[in-house]
Parts: structure tokens; C-alpha cells; sequence
């Protein structure tokens, strides 16, 4: 049977120095007061969840879309989006419920998702397991203070999902400089969890009337000893595949930078959805187990 946590002030002391390890190995210790795993919870600012080291075949919907998740004195926070993290809510994200502790346990009242029990386990002194008994699955927690979060690294590895928050993304800029080639007629892309669509409509077209012409699958990858670079590939059911390196200007602007007419194309997104407590983000937008493939690449674009 799994040990609950066990957590004095001298054991939340060293959760400052502790490293993450992916190991998973839970402390021999068993909690006996609800204050204590209150401590726990409170004692980083943020708890980053590792989606890819979920274990189990079910679900915490409201764990399952979070990338942060915070308890702050009977409230719960999450940041659920990647636009905007590290300024909304403060860094903290938005409200999403309520929480209270029992001994080695957490009882939290999430707004959308309803009541829920789960266990919390100490893997080492700066990384938490919460378990839900119900459907036997895991959910680990990396613990960071807001003034040593890394937001850029979370943006950065779960770009995919920013890429999905817009309803579309529309082309506002191409420079004079560059071949002609097919990817100049096309002013709008929208990226959805397994595949995208372009549409050639005119600029200014509303989103909810675009004609969507081409579908096809894309892929983001890393690039290997560069850690800010993205390249992204579109391949056409039709017209092949066309290449790009992916930058980021700001939370509704990104930048195609296209090495084979070496044109570069901005665009802005449209339709931005943000999951809040409820509506179709609660429901539809979930996180996956994923792992960007890496290409060995140099950066072109001197910007």
C-alpha cells in the first residue's frame, strides 16, 4: 500500500534543494495531520505537471488540461493555456475552484469538473504525486516559486498547443524578398490536435466563413542543441510539403520563415479560446502524452 506524505516544517525546508528524478519512488513516511499536507501543497507557488509521466488509463480532467496548477490558502489556480502564461493571473493562471486537506489528502472543488478526492504522495523533496484512487491514475508535479518558473520552457515545449488556441491564423506580412512559390496564395491556417487547413480566402475574411481548400498533416519539431528554435512541416494531401522554421513575436503572432524561397510570412491569430471553468475549452482541449522529433538542423533566418 502507498505511504502518505509525512511532511514537517524541517522536510518542506529541503524541498528547496531536492532535484526531480524520474524515477518514481514514493517516501516511507505517513502523514498524520491535514495541516501538514496543506504545507505541502503551498510550498512552491507553482506545481508544473508532467503530463508524459502520467501513469494509469484514466483521467483528472482539470489535471489533464492544466500545465500549472497552484493552492493558495483554499483556492485552486491553473494555467490551462499557453497563451498568456506567466501573465495571467499574475503567473498563477486563472481561479478554477477550492480546495481543503485531510490527512495525505486533498479534497478540491473544481467549478467545472465537480468534487474530487486524491491522494498525495511525496516522490522526492521538490516533486508530488496526486492520485486518484477511483480510476488508479497518477498525476506527477514538479514544484517551482514564481521568480525561478521558467515560462519561456513550458511555452517553448508545448508549442503545439499554443498553435491550437486560435480559431486560425491569418497571414498579415510577406516580405518582397523571396522566390515565388505556391505557399504566397495561401492567407489563412489553422491547426487542430491532428491535422491543419488552409484556406486562400481573401485577408479579412471572418473566421466562421473561410473555405477551408487544403488539409493535411503538420508536425512541430525540436531542434536539436537550440532550444527557442521550432521547424514545422505542412504536408499537403495534394502539393507535397512545404518546410519552415517556427519563431514566436509575441502570444498572437508567429513568424514562417520558408528556407526554400527564403520568404519570411507572419501571422496573427484569430479566434483566440480560452479554457476557462466551462464550455467547450473544458471539454474539448485536453493535454497528451507527446514528444516533439528532433531535427538536426542549423538555424537560417538571421533575424
Amino acid at each position: 500500500m502507498k505511504a502518505k506524505l509525512l511532511f514537517g516544517l524541517a522536510l518542506i525546508g529541503t524541498l528547496i534543494t531536492s532535484c526531480y528524478t524520474e524515477t518514481i519512488v514514493h517516501d516511507d513516511f505517513i502523514e498524520e495531520s491535514a495541516f501538514n499536507t496543506d504545507q505541502v501543497l503551498q510550498s512552491y507557488d507553482l506545481w508544473y505537471i508532467d503530463i508524459n509521466a502520467t501513469q494509469g488509463n484514466g483521467e483528472v480532467p482539470f489535471l489533464q488540461r492544466a500545465f500549472t496548477i497552484s493552492f493558495d490558502t483554499g483556492t485552486v489556480y491553473a494555467n490551462n493555456n499557453i497563451v498568456g502564461i506567466g501573465k495571467t493571473g499574475n503567473g498563477f493562471g486563472i481561479d478554477v475552484g477550492y480546495y481543503s486537506t485531510l490527512r495525505g489528502t486533498v479534497e478540491i472543488d473544481h467549478d467545472a469538473d465537480g468534487l474530487w478526492l486524491l491522494d498525495v504522495f511525496a516522490v522526492n523533496g521538490n516533486t508530488i504525486e496526486l492520485y486518484d484512487s477511483r480510476s488508479d491514475t497518477s498525476y506527477y508535479m514538479k514544484g517551482y516559486n514564481i521568480n525561478n518558473f521558467d515560462y519561456d520552457f513550458v511555452f517553448y515545449d508545448n508549442i503545439n498547443y499554443f498553435l491550437q488556441e486560435y480559431d486560425a491564423w491569418e497571414k498579415t506580412y510577406a516580405s518582397e524578398e523571396g522566390a515565388l512559390n505556391d505557399f504566397d496564395d495561401e492567407n489563412f491556417l489553422q491547426f487542430l490536435p491532428s491535422f491543419f487547413r488552409s484556406s486562400i480566402d481573401a485577408p479579412g475574411t471572418a473566421v466562421s466563413n473561410l473555405q477551408w481548400d487544403f488539409e493535411g498533416d503538420y508536425q512541430v519539431y525540436d531542434v536539436e542543441n537550440d532550444e527557442t528554435l521550432k521547424t514545422l512541416t505542412l504536408a499537403y494531401d495534394t502539393m507535397g510539403n512545404d518546410y519552415f522554421e517556427l519563431y514566436v513575436i509575441n502570444d498572437s503572432t508567429i513568424e514562417l520563415y520558408h528556407p526554400s524561397s527564403e520568404t519570411v510570412y507572419e501571422f496573427k491569430g484569430r479566434g483566440y479560446q480560452q479554457y476557462l471553468k466551462s464550455g467547450k475549452g473544458s471539454t474539448v482541449k485536453k493535454r497528451q502524452k507527446t514528444s516533439n522529433p528532433v531535427m538536426k538542423v542549423k538555424r537560417l533566418r538571421q533575424l
